[in-house]
């Protein structure tokens, strides 16, 4: 969401951060993502709240086909390379081949200066068939809304997107907007200041909350939300 540095502890974890290029095995596929921290900082090197992130929804065998999602703040696309490849690997080729000829299906969004660095990951780790299937569009959350559909989304997707306190209430509005009542939102996040506990308290003033997923390993948490009292499995 927001392009300001971001410094977190130093080791192996700075380093890779710091790092050109970060490698990754989702779908059946090697996903090799380029990294440029000292341009756009946080929107440009991969957090490990996205590949947490990626790895439930793989192992949940939760079904992405023919499913609207969007991710918020995707920064390097991880995640929605992840989905994308994950709905069409379970898809037969002749059903690929009538959604390349298709609208897109994953949405990923971040502000505009991230999104010539987004788009090149995106085109360069998707194969050619599902590439119609996901659009790099700008979101800068709170403004211009009306650019995307009310309520128009299955998934609304955030890996390590609540950090900064003043863009709180702004993303609190973004996802009223894009979710319906069957919308299930899943925010993954490492609890790192008293003011994230402060954002979930708000979420679950909006919506009902609950964590789904914890690894221990990287002390990273998944949350799902919905409209009211709905908790709709997958």
């Amino acid at each position: 969401m927001a392009l300001v540095p971001y410094v977190e502890g130093g080791g192996w974890a700075a380093r890779q951060l710091h790092s050109p290029w970060a490698t990754f095995r989702f779908a059946s596929r090697t996903i090799r993502l380029q990294q440029d921290w000292r341009r756009l900082g946080v929107a440009a090197v991969v957090w490990e709240a996205a590949v947490v992130l990626c790895a439930y929804l793989e192992m949940e065998g939760i079904d992405l086909r023919d499913r609207s999602v969007i991710e918020l703040g995707a920064g390097t696309g991880l995640l929605g390379i992840v989905v994308t490849l994950l709905a069409g690997t379970k898809e037969p080729a002749v059903v690929r081949a009538l959604y390349s000829t298709c609208c897109a299906r994953v949405t990923l969004t971040d502000r505009a200066a991230a999104l010539e660095f987004l788009e090149s990951n995106v085109q360069a780790n998707l194969p050619p068939e599902l590439r119609p299937r996901a659009v790099v569009k700008e979101l800068t959350w709170g403004k211009d809304l009306d650019k995307f559909p009310p309520g128009a989304f299955d998934f609304v997707l955030g890996a390590d997107i609540v950090y900064l306190e003043e863009t709180f209430a702004d993303l609190l509005q973004t996802l009223e907007h894009l979710c319906s009542e069957q919308t299930v939102i899943l925010l993954s996040c490492r609890i790192r200041y008293e003011r994230d506990l402060k954002f979930l308290k708000m979420l679950r003033e909006r919506f009902s909350v609950s964590e789904v997923h914890y690894d221990s390993s990287k002390d990273v948490h998944i949350y799902k939300a919905q409209r009211g009292n709905r908790k709709d499995d997958f």
